[in-house]
């Protein structure tokens, strides 16, 4: 039976979505087609119908995600953004947390394609938040956007490091906690938690 053009590409979304939670879970090559399709729902000969590829789906699977977790982020203050980020939830949460934090690693030896959609996410995320970060009156232009370079390598850093300790690891806990602690310590005074100082 021929399905609608509606049907088909409410079909393609499903793949897209569950490809995005399997691969922040799993990784890129820890994710095979076939397993894929059947957890979507569908047969594996049905892939070919939407995808030229798995490198095909594997790019607009993170540019996917990488939106999502934009559109989230997006109402954050950057001192929201560090509680959010850097914390146990976000660390056990793989499959629904950040693209970047499970899968910048596998991302580095992937296609232009792929890579061309992480930037375009660090892009944005950058962008949003280079505007929100707190600056002097005379800083100079771009200073938010360049500490918050920083601030978003750190977060990932923080991430990704604790990630690879035993979940019951102490250490997994010390990574972020000295990571928030940090972090939170760089920012100007007015956005800087209270009780937080401000590096010098």
């Amino acid at each position: 039976m021929r399905v609608s053009k509606a049907q088909a590409q409410a079909n393609r979304e499903h793949i897209v979505e569950t490809a995005s939670v399997m691969f922040r879970e799993r990784g890129f090559d820890g994710v095979g087609v076939a397993d894929l399709m059947a957890a979507a729902g569908f047969t594996h000969g049905g892939f070919y119908k939407h995808f030229g590829s798995k490198a095909d789906l594997m790019a607009e699977a993170s540019a996917n995600s990488l939106a999502q977790s934009l559109a989230s982020a997006e109402a954050m203050s950057v001192q929201d953004f560090i509680d959010v980020y850097v914390s146990r939830d976000h660390r056990d949460g793989r499959s629904t947390g950040c693209t970047m934090a499970a899968l910048c690693g596998d991302a580095a030896r992937q296609s232009g394609d792929l890579k061309s959609a992480f930037a375009e996410g660090i892009e944005r995320l950058l962008h949003t938040f280079g505007e929100k970060y707190p600056t002097a009156p005379d800083a100079p232009a771009g200073e938010g956007r360049t500490r918050m370079i920083g601030l978003l390598a750190r977060a990932v850093g923080a991430i990704m490091l604790s990630r690879a300790c035993p979940d019951d690891s102490a250490l997994a806990d010390e990574i972020l906690a000295a990571c928030h602690a940090e972090m939170s310590a760089s920012l100007p005074v007015s956005e800087a938690p209270e009780g937080a100082t401000q590096d010098s």
